[in-house]
């Protein structure tokens, strides 16, 4: 029997590859996308087949979609907006659009998104998030005045106590690399971001924060767990590339 997952944010650069990746394993999962614009549907997929268009700050647009759904996948961020700067040699500032600042998408959003799950029933929900919380003084938070990692931090801790069974993923620096030939590092607290191992970058491809999301879906033992995750590099010769997903997540204590 098929696990059907809903994905929001499924237009975005991560969110987009989970739904790729979860398409591609038909046998055992039912994806259906959800996202705010359909003309940016088309221009990734082609069509909107397996797709519901909606606001996630609208609960009905939710309540919709979410039925008859076993497992949820987070994967709405606030994105910033960069204006150029008046002057050369000014900073540009940023900004976020009307609807669109983390407050709103990254609190407000994902508290929605929580709170319709558990109502119809979903059994699991798998939060995409970013390293740093643990920091309120993360330059993260002064983009735009919008406290960004302080909103998603607040969403975290509300997952923890709804009552869900939930895997939060806090990836670090996002890459456009290739996936599946890095070995992935896990660890609590941001203790990777402020301690990196042999003073690796605290990076991973988004490929590879996907195939974490897949797998978290499929491991039982990656439930009730928040962690980082970074990767080594891929020349590093040490390294070996991760594919024992079991004994991954059995590093991460459960929280």
């Amino acid at each position: 029997m098929t696990k059907k997952v809903v994905v929001t944010g499924a237009t975005g650069r991560t969110g987009s590859l989970v739904v790729k990746k979860l398409q591609s394993q038909s046998q055992e999962f039912e994806v259906l996308g959800f996202a705010r614009s359909e003309e940016k549907i088309k221009q990734i997929f082609g069509s909107t087949d397996g797709f519901e268009i909606g606001d996630i700050l609208n609960k009905n647009d939710l309540f919709r979609t979410f039925k008859g759904c076993q497992a949820l996948v987070i994967l709405t961020s606030a994105v910033p907006q960069m204006q150029p700067p008046i002057q050369e040699g000014e900073k540009p500032e940023f900004y976020f659009i009307e609807n669109g600042n983390p407050e709103q998408v990254d609190w407000i959003g994902q508290k929605n998104q929580i709170d319709v799950a558990k109502e119809v029933g979903i059994e699991h929900i798998v939060l995409v998030g970013s390293m740093g919380v643990t920091n309120k003084n993360h330059f993260l938070n002064t983009i735009g005045n919008g406290n960004i990692l302080i909103w998603k931090s607040k969403a975290e801790k509300y997952l923890m106590e709804s009552g869900i069974d939930y895997t939060i993923i806090r990836a670090g620096g996002l890459l456009d690399q290739p996936d599946g030939c890095r070995e992935l590092i896990v660890g609590t607290n941001d203790t990777l971001l402020i301690s990196p191992p042999n003073n690796i970058r605290p990076s991973i491809p988004r490929g590879d924060v996907a195939n974490t999301v897949i797998e978290a879906l499929k491991q039982p033992n990656a439930r009730n767990k928040a962690f980082d995750i970074i990767s080594k590099p891929e020349e590093d010769s040490q390294a070996v590339i991760t594919s024992d997903w079991e004994t991954l997540f059995a590093q991460i204590t459960q929280t």
